[in-house]
């Protein structure tokens, strides 16, 4: 099975084939309220191949829009909150949330290991609980008159300026 083509082999043998590829990093959403957005979310982190999707709360995501990418990921849910930072532990958490951010993403140089980015709905954010708990709270510049960009916008900023500070030196194209 080669690597530019597994799509005709199964899920369970294209998991296997992603796993030691796998990058260590984390893309948690909380209470997204956007199906669509959560599904491109899943189709994006399956590009960088994030370790794992956690999607905190119940809603559904899009299947169309992950573009069948959800059969190859790990997509953890966590029902609330607490449940969402009993799974973190002790790990790094970065919170993209424009109003409590102390850094751009732009000035970050390097990611932790392990890092949880995480988002939060269009709507509502994350709650102050979670922000409070994050390690760095980061916000992506944006230069319109409009005060926020789409979920899955900022979430494919994020993973790419994550890709882009871990590979800067390597050459990604076959």
């Amino acid at each position: 099975m080669g690597l530019n083509r597994p799509l005709e082999s199964s899920a369970e043998e294209v998991r296997a084939l992603l796993a030691p590829l796998r990058n260590d990093f984390t893309v948690a959403l909380h209470a997204a309220d956007n199906a669509f957005a959560v599904g491109a979310i899943i189709r994006v982190a399956h590009n960088f191949l994030a370790r794992e999707i956690v999607l905190i709360g119940g809603e559904p995501y899009y299947q169309k829009a992950s573009m069948g990418m959800e059969k190859y990921e790990t997509i953890v849910r966590v029902p609330h909150d607490e449940a969402f930072l009993d799974y973190v532990g002790e790990r790094p958490l970065w919170a993209f949330e424009k109003e409590s951010a102390s850094v751009s993403l732009y000035s970050v140089s390097a990611f932790p290991r392990d890092v949880i980015l995480l988002f939060g709905s269009e709507r509502f954010g994350i709650p102050p609980a979670l922000v409070d708990r994050a390690d760095v709270v980061l916000a992506i510049p944006i230069y319109g008159v409009n005060n926020s960009l789409p979920l899955a916008v900022a979430a494919g900023i994020a993973m790419n300026e994550w890709a882009r500070s871990k590979f800067s030196r390597s050459v990604l194209l076959p």
